[in-house]
């Protein structure tokens, strides 16, 4: 028995039964409309380490001066640098949870990607597989629309969707403030979206771009109320 098979069958009921409230107000989208909702909800439950990560962002922003001092001293000493800047860390004990938003939702967007990759739940078939968004399967990928040419209906519904995490992305990448190398390749970071969104079921890039859409309007409320604070 996998380790997602429980999970898979709560995320399984949350869902059809979101989607069973909100077909009055929704008709054919309630199952789009109900991974959205669950996405938010996952979304809602994170806020306290999103506050976190901001605040250690701000925290990192003062450290800069003194990092860059740092480096700029001891760059031909690497063992040295390395020893500072620890030590720098330990002294300020600047926050390290950027990433725990991130971290702590990996496991839903894999329950997610496996709900819409299972034939049969609890030894029952899979009634979600039947449900589409306008002409694509929410169980299909992308890549298993080529077949049926570059823009038949089923694509066209994937590449709407990679427009708007297109969007989103670009949005989110103009709000990294790092420079020099390390930070060109964390501008890019949010594209990477795109790509896994290209070779997962329809729902689950559904859920990147809820979750991702979710991140940039966070950040930008939180940057206004913490960081700049």
């Amino acid at each position: 028995m996998s380790v997602f098979s429980t999970p898979i069958a709560i995320a399984y009921h949350l869902v059809t039964g979101l989607a069973d409230v909100l077909h009055p107000f929704a008709g054919g989208l309630a199952t789009v409309a109900a991974i959205v909702v669950f996405t938010a909800i996952v979304r809602l439950c994170l806020v306290p380490f999103a506050v976190s990560q901001a605040r250690g962002e701000r925290s990192r922003a003062k450290l800069l001066p003194q990092m860059q001092a740092i480096q700029k001293k001891h760059a031909k000493n690497p063992q040295r640098l390395q020893r500072e800047m620890a030590a720098l860390y330990e002294k300020e004990g600047t926050p390290l949870a950027g990433c725990l938003p991130t971290l702590l939702q990996m496991p839903f967007f894999f329950v997610m990607y496996r709900l819409f990759m299972s034939a049969t739940i609890a030894g029952h078939q899979n009634a979600l597989l039947a449900h589409t968004l306008l002409a694509a399967p929410l169980g299909q990928n992308w890549i298993s629309t080529l077949g049926m040419g570059f823009f038949s209906p089923a694509s066209a519904v994937f590449l709407g969707l990679f427009a708007l995490l297109a969007l989103v992305a670009y949005v989110s990448s103009r709000r990294i403030k790092a420079e020099g190398p390390i930070g060109n390749i964390t501008k890019l970071l949010p594209f990477t979206t795109l790509v896994m969104a290209a070779f997962v079921p329809l729902a689950a890039a559904v859920y990147l771009l809820t979750t991702t859409t979710w991140t940039a309007i966070e950040r930008g409320v939180l940057q206004r109320r913490i960081v700049t604070a």
